[in-house]
């Protein structure tokens, strides 16, 4: 059986870097790749980039999936952090053993399940996001990317191959 991950983006204004990157290093070692949203279907990103977004992350199995990636841009903030569902999914996953990861503000949307509480994590090196894992008692490390056995974040774009290669690396 193929390995699979689930990147989920926002329903508008993803990071380009932080989708085309990681799903590069992914689909190169062999690993299926499923763009999920909020919503089906093409989806415009920060720096006018486009992709389409098969399915709703809602209505997919976590366990479908070796691991799941929560990616940045301007719209995670708006429509991902405070999203209850993709946070209680996230718990799932987690739970069941799936490794659960994310990248600049798709970090912090990781950080707001509670599942790093008391342990390291990256995000952008912005205050709005820094403070939100001082908020959830996690400790800000300035790297790229930051990998415990369960979870990765990663910190933004200049991060995103090297975040590609540490979820490579975990799920292979």
């Amino acid at each position: 059986m193929s390995k699979k991950a689930l990147l989920i983006i926002p329903p508008e204004r993803f990071n380009e870097d932080e989708l085309f990157q990681p799903k590069e290093a992914l689909e190169n070692a062999g690993i299926e790749v499923t763009i999920a949203s909020t919503k089906t279907g093409e989806i415009t990103g920060d720096y006018q980039g486009k992709t389409s977004a098969e399915v709703i992350f809602s209505e997919v199995t976590t366990t479908d999936y070796a691991a799941i990636a929560v990616i940045g841009g301007s719209g995670t903030i708006d429509h991902l952090w405070g999203n209850r569902e993709l946070l209680s999914y996230l718990k799932q996953a987690h739970e069941q053993n799936v490794l659960v990861t994310g990248i600049c503000a798709g970090a912090v949307t990781v950080v707001k399940t509670g599942l790093l509480t008391g342990r390291k994590a990256t995000c952008y090196p912005l205050d709005v996001q820094k403070n939100e894992l001082k908020a959830h008692n996690v400790e800000y490390v300035e790297q790229h990317v930051v990998s415990h056995d369960d979870i990765i974040t990663g910190d933004g774009p200049d991060g995103a191959k090297e975040f590609g290669k540490s979820l490579v690396v975990a799920i292979s």
